[in-house]
């Protein structure tokens, strides 16, 4: 298959675009956790029934580096620590109400604040757009599968 040279520069432009577009969308006087704290607030709400082992293999990081990421969320009160009933050993991560919130609101301004990039695109491209990102979520996907599928055969 043959590619576009400048393909992958294009994307990696757009992306540091996009990211710069989600990062203005951020209320910067409200939002007093890092995006890194912002991360494991959506891998929690994403994963319920989230402990501090879990996250960090989500994070890739060490055990105590995600208990520390989660003493601070607990500190500002967007994070609670709650015994699982079914195991009182295990401890679950659980986001408050306020952490609800808080993504609730970020995802709406993110999406306000791309929906006025591409209020600005014909609409011919923004389906070309809606399109290619499809695709590329499908083959990223499949990546991914074929990644782990891999993984799994080699320590088989």
């Amino acid at each position: 298959m043959e590619r576009s040279p400048n393909l992958a520069a294009a994307i990696d432009a757009a992306a540091e675009a996009l990211i710069g577009v989600l990062d203005s969308a951020a209320p910067r006087h409200t939002v007093s956790v890092s995006p890194t704290q912002l991360r494991v607030l959506s891998l929690i709400m994403a994963h319920p029934d989230t402990n501090v082992n879990r996250l960090a293999e989500l994070l890739d990081v060490v055990p105590s580096s995600a208990s520390r990421l989660c003493d601070r969320l607990e500190a500002v009160g967007l994070l609670r620590r709650v015994a699982d009933p079914r195991d009182r050993r295990e401890v679950r991560l659980i986001p408050t109400a306020a952490a609800e919130s808080l993504l609730r609101d970020l995802k709406e301004r993110r999406h306000s604040a791309v929906q006025a990039v591409l209020d600005r695109m014909p609409h011919r491209v923004q389906h070309e757009l809606l399109v290619a990102l499809i695709a590329f979520s499908q083959a990223a996907a499949l990546g991914a599968q074929q990644a782990a599928a891999d993984s799994t055969a080699r320590t088989a």
